[in-house]
């Protein structure tokens, strides 16, 4: 039996990234969207190949919701109880960002309330619901270990600590969203599982494809150590080695995939 992960946001970008790349691992996926279903389904194909051409053989299904809201969120749960019966691994992907770029002395309550709505609300209540999941499946295996040891990742970006004054909603809504990490690693570490948050830098999607020419320029004069810019697949890799179990003894981690851009440097 494959192990399963719910990836939200997977239609597309690095949430596509991810599926993919756990597909070629064997994962069986719950491919969420909010709207987008032929994004999905491409998604989906896509990982039902990239699998097979690795020498899987997996499943990729759809799920519509929209993680801000409560129903939703219980129904991506209860569809992934309902067709694998079992979740390994949640990785909280799904986010915005700002319909507009507004300095922060003129930016819109609506905005910020509906980016703190999906990108903290919706991820926070939706690992709430996979963490009691996960904590009754660990329960239900006392007496017949079989290697289960459910994750939880949670992608955020290096605008939780960097400011940027046309988009202050959004760095407020993922510093608020970096808690979420160390809150429940401390609260699931005695049951086995482990938490992690994954920290983007400047990644090749749909989002960032309208400030191409600005950070082609900055990565040009020393931006990033490493010169280029991140692809959705290199988060992906970074999801696959905590879903393998390669970081066992760590928990509440941040990895940064952000080709250095956290570094201090003279």
């Amino acid at each position: 039996m494959n192990p399963v992960a719910i990836i939200t946001g997977a239609s597309r970008g690095i949430g596509r990234g991810i599926a993919l790349e756990l597909a070629r691992v064997g994962y069986d996926l719950i491919i969420n969207y909010a709207g987008n279903h032929p994004a999905a389904e491409q998604t989906a194909d896509q990982c039902r190949r990239a699998a097979s051409e690795s020498g899987k053989a997996v499943r990729a299904e759809l799920c519509q919701a929209d993680i801000s809201r409560q129903a939703d969120r219980h129904r991506l749960i209860d569809f992934t109880r309902q067709t694998f019966g079992r979740l390994d691994l949640l990785v909280n992907n799904a986010g915005v960002a700002p319909n507009i770029r507004a300095d922060i002395l003129e930016a819109s309550e609506e905005s910020f309330d509906r980016l703190i709505a999906i990108n903290v609300k919706g991820p926070y209540f939706l690992t709430q619901l996979a963490a009691r999941w996960m904590v009754e499946q660990i329960a239900a295996r006392e007496n017949a270990p079989d290697g289960y040891r459910p994750k939880i990742v949670t992608v955020s970006s290096i605008s939780a600590y960097t400011a940027s004054i046309n988009r202050g909603d959004y760095c407020v809504s993922k510093a608020a969203l970096a808690m979420l990490t160390p809150l429940f690693a401390a609260r699931l570490a005695a049951h086995g599982i482990n938490v992690y948050e994954i920290r983007p830098g400047i990644i090749a999607t749909d989002m960032t494809a309208g400030v191409k020419e600005k950070y082609d320029r900055l990565i040009g004069e020393g931006l990033t150590p490493i010169p280029r810019w991140g692809q959705p697949g290199d988060v992906g890799k970074a999801v696959v080695a905590i879903a393998q179990d390669l970081l066992p003894f760590s928990t509440g981690e941040i990895i940064n995939v952000d080709g250095g851009f956290h570094l201090k440097r003279l």
